[in-house]
Parts: structure tokens; sequence; C-alpha cells
């Protein structure tokens, strides 16, 4: 236990007869990068808001840090980082003002100027935040959840709107922060974020967590079969086959040449997980 970030034992959300997380259990280790993915209302932030402390479980057991994130104190929010989805509202302050102030509150903050540098705003350190672009503003909610120096940040989906080059540049930050031993739980809709960063992932569909591995095990051996795709007679056919290669050269061999169009794919954390969803929509 001394070992574990996050410990979650049936964990059970409900708004009257409404059941937001259902009896869900899960471990963190320290270090580790733990992505939580699943549709808009599975119960993702629920989750989330209950391990910050900020909503209160109907029932289970929950531990943050070895602590009860419902009994949140002083001390407790000094060790946790949490970056929002939205950036938030810092009026005129610049940068490095803001930071410095939000240094002020904690026993072992980071440095500003290291931070400022960590997600590439040394350009901009000394510009009102209200001046920044949606992109760089969020880049400062980022730096706020990391100036605590916190043992573990929470990323509720937080590279949602970013263009394709600040989000892997935020990428680059994230690798920075594990690489320093920093515990991570991320939501993501992106699929290839959460493939780029976790270590392990969960999926939780209408409040239940369905499945939980590593990310590039998830689903298990049956969904990660590749699929090899051919044209034949004007027709695009597939098979699903865990030998590809004997598979392709038999498939010349009854053609009497090479397949058309020919492709082999092993599926993605993308088809896995659609494949969980589609599965639990058609039940």
């Amino acid at each position: 236990m001394s070992e574990l970030a996050v410990a979650v034992e049936a964990l059970t959300k409900r708004y009257g007869d409404l059941v937001a997380v259902d009896d869900i259990s899960f471990n963190i280790d320290q270090g580790e990068t733990f992505v939580l993915l699943g549709p808009n209302g599975a119960g993702k932030s629920v989750t989330i808001e209950i391990l910050e402390g900020f909503r209160h479980r109907t029932s289970g057991e929950v531990r943050v840090l070895g602590m009860d994130p419902a009994k949140a104190d002083r001390e407790f929010k000094s060790r946790v980082g949490i970056v929002l989805q939205q950036a938030g509202d810092l009026g005129r302050l610049s940068v490095r003002q803001t930071l410095t102030h939000f240094a002020s509150l904690y026993p072992n903050p980071r440095s500003v100027d290291e931070v400022i540098y960590a997600v590439d705003l040394a350009q901009k350190a000394d510009i009102a935040i209200r001046k920044l672009s949606g992109g760089q503003q969020h880049r400062v909610d980022v730096a706020l959840g990391m100036i605590g120096n916190p043992e573990l940040l929470f990323l509720d989906e937080p590279t949602t709107g970013f263009d394709p080059e600040v989000r892997r540049q935020f990428w680059q930050v994230i690798e920075g922060l594990k690489a320093e031993g920093t515990t991570i739980m991320l939501t993501t809709h992106y699929l290839d974020e959460a493939e780029a960063l976790g270590d392990r992932a969960g999926v939780i569909i209408a409040g239940e967590l369905v499945a939980i591995d590593q990310v590039h095990s998830i689903g298990g051996a049956e969904m990660r079969v590749p699929v090899v795709r051919w044209l034949e007679g004007g027709v695009e056919r597939s098979e699903r086959t865990s030998e590809p290669a004997q598979f392709v050269a038999s498939l010349a061999e009854r053609l009497g040449h090479e397949p058309e169009r020919l492709n082999v794919r092993t599926p993605t954390l993308e088809d896995v997980y659609l494949a969980m969803l589609d599965g639990r929509s058609s039940r």
C-alpha cells in the first residue's frame, strides 16, 4: 500500500436513482501515468473530482497519497496538482507574477523560472495572461498545476481545443514530469494521447469500469489480432489472423499474384476502445 499513489475500492456515487459511478476499483502506482477513458457522461470527471476531494462519494474506500480526499486538509492540497479542461481567468497579472504568487502558497514549490521554461512560456513571462492566446493561457494552467511540485497531478482533458503543434508541446511537458517521477492521472478523448503518455488505462462506460490493463494490452489479445485487407475481384475483403505473414503468403499463392491494395494493420487503442463502446451499446 505504501507504493500506491491512489487506491480505490468499490467506489460508488449516486444522485438519487442515477448511479454515476458504479462499484469501481483500481490502483495507481507511484510514478505511474494512468489514463481513464470513456465517453461523455461515463463517470470520468465524477471519479476524478472524488479523488481530488471536490466531490463526496456515496460509498466505497478511497485513498490518495495515503489520505482520504473527502477529509482533505492543507497538507493534502499541497501535494496534489490539478489542471482542468479550461483556462482560468487570471486577470491582468503576468505569467511570472501569477506563478510567483501561487508558489508562495506551497511549502516546497518549484522554481518559477524552471516552470515557465518547462511550459515554453519564457518569451511570454512578463506579458499579462489575458493577452496570451488560448493555448498559451492553458499552458499557464499547466504551470499552475506544476508550481507546487506535486507528487500527484490530475489532468482532466487538458488538451481539448489545442491545435496539433501545441498538443505535442504539452506532451513534452508531461513526459518531463513523468521522467521526474510525478504520478499522473489523465482523462482524454484523444486516444493517440493516451497511447503516447499512458502506462496503464481503464475504460469506464455508464459508470462501470469495463477494462483495465497496460495501454498496449487493454482489451486482451483477442481484440489485438491483426487485420489483413485486400482488393479481390473489385471487392474489398478483410480477415483477422494471428499469423498475417502466413496468411498473405497463402493468399498470394491462391490469387497467383500479389494481392491488390494489401494492408496489414494491428488494431490500435482507438480501435479497441471503439469496439468496447460498440459492444456495450449492442447489449
